[in-house]
C-alpha cells in the first residue's frame, strides 16, 4: 500500500518545485493555505529523529497554533517500508489561517527555550541525521466550483 503512495508524493514535489506560466497558476486561495513537509531520516535514527522533533520543534508548532497562526498539526509515518526505498520517514502537515498579532518563531523560540545553546545543538543533530527535507505548499482544488478549461 505504501509504494503507491510515493509516486503521488514525488510528483507532487516536483509539481511544486517547477514555476507556471502565469496563466496556469492557480488563483489565490482565501480559505487556509495547507503545507507538507517531509522528512527523510536516515536508516536507524528515526526514533532519535522524532524524539529531538517532539522536545524542539513540536512545542514551537503547538504555540504558533495557541496564538492563532494554524487551525491543524497532523503528523504522519508511513505504515509500510515498502520496497526498502521509501521516499519520506515523517511528515507534517500545517494549515495556516489567516492571523494578525501572532508572534514569530523565532519569539517563541526565545520564550520556551531559555537554554539557547542547548536548543541549537539538538536542532542542530536533528538536521544532521536527516538524509532530505522538502516542503510541498499545496492548493486546494474545489472540482464543485472550478471551471474546465475547454
Amino acid at each position: 500500500m505504501y509504494r503507491y503512495w510515493t509516486f503521488p508524493v514525488l510528483l507532487l514535489t516536483l509539481a511544486a518545485s517547477a514555476p507556471l506560466p502565469a496563466a496556469q497558476r492557480p488563483a489565490p486561495q482565501a480559505s487556509a493555505e495547507t503545507t507538507w513537509y517531509f522528512y527523510k531520516v536516515k536508516w536507524g535514527f528515526q526514533d532519535e529523529f522524532l524524539d529531538l522533533f517532539q522536545r524542539n520543534h513540536y512545542p514551537v508548532l503547538k504555540a504558533l497554533q495557541e496564538a492563532g497562526q494554524y487551525s491543524a498539526i497532523r503528523t504522519y509515518v508511513p505504515r509500510y517500508h515498502g520496497d526498502g526505498r521509501a521516499d519520506w520517514t515523517f511528515a507534517v502537515e500545517l494549515v495556516r489561517r489567516e492571523a494578525t498579532g501572532v508572534p514569530t518563531e523565532e519569539e517563541v523560540v526565545r520564550k520556551l527555550y531559555p537554554d539557547q545553546a542547548r536548543f541549537r545543538q539538538e536542532e542542530a543533530r536533528r538536521f544532521e541525521i536527516l538524509e532530505a527535507h522538502w516542503d510541498v505548499p499545496l492548493n486546494s482544488l474545489n472540482f464543485e466550483t472550478r471551471k474546465p478549461a475547454r
